[in-house]
């Protein structure tokens, strides 16, 4: 897939005030200052589409692009640590519920992972919360150029034996690096068959 138009569209803080589920979403979310801002710009090829920040905590909106006229990418605020108020965080908490929950437009959602970190328990108990709400995932591992290939693959099995314990299967697991702009190609591949498998 070629990404030809990429467009901020519009920031919320209310589902209800999204835009109509006429159009395909594909959604990314993940702990803070897992470097999802960096991946959504590779992945776009866009220097600052999505606003980064070495603040953990900085998306506190659900942020719609229209990517190519044709689909929904759409940037969460992240989940685990923040340095925000614990109310801040159940507002954010309820409103990314509340998302997954109504937005029946949804293919699928990227889970993003920190590679540099063993399995963390904000990350396995949100894979299980969108599992038991049915929502398609697929997990996004970040940073792998700060990682030698064998630390990778340490990391990765890890995360899979755990997995494992509760999935049946494991979702599409995709290796990044926003810096060397490693996985764009795979990840917008498996976006292309997603919305060619649903025409």
């Amino acid at each position: 897939m070629d990404i030809l138009q990429a467009e901020f569209v519009i920031s919320n803080t209310e589902v209800s005030k999204c835009p109509q589920t006429d159009k395909p979403e594909f959604a990314f979310i993940g702990r803070s200052n897992v470097g999802k801002s960096s991946l959504i710009n590779m992945l776009t090829n866009r220097k600052d589409l999505a606003k980064t920040s070495s603040t953990p905590g900085k998306t506190q909106t659900i942020n719609h692009f229209m990517i190519n006229k044709a689909w929904y990418l759409v940037d969460l605020p992240g989940y685990g640590y923040a340095q925000v108020s614990k109310s801040n965080r159940e507002n954010w908490s309820h409103m990314i519920d509340e998302y997954f929950k109504l937005r029946d437009n949804l293919y699928c959602t990227f889970i993003l992972i920190d590679a540099r970190l063993e399995p963390q328990a904000s990350d396995i108990n949100f894979i299980n919360r969108l599992g038991q709400l049915e929502i398609p995932i697929a997990l996004v591992f970040t940073k792998i150029d700060k990682l030698k290939q064998s630390e990778l693959a340490k990391t990765r099995n890890q995360f899979e034996k755990e997995l494992l314990k509760t999935w049946a299967e494991l979702p599409p697991i995709f290796v990044t690096s926003a810096e060397k702009k490693t996985g764009r190609n795979p990840m917008l591949n498996f976006i292309e068959t997603a919305l060619k498998a649903r025409n």
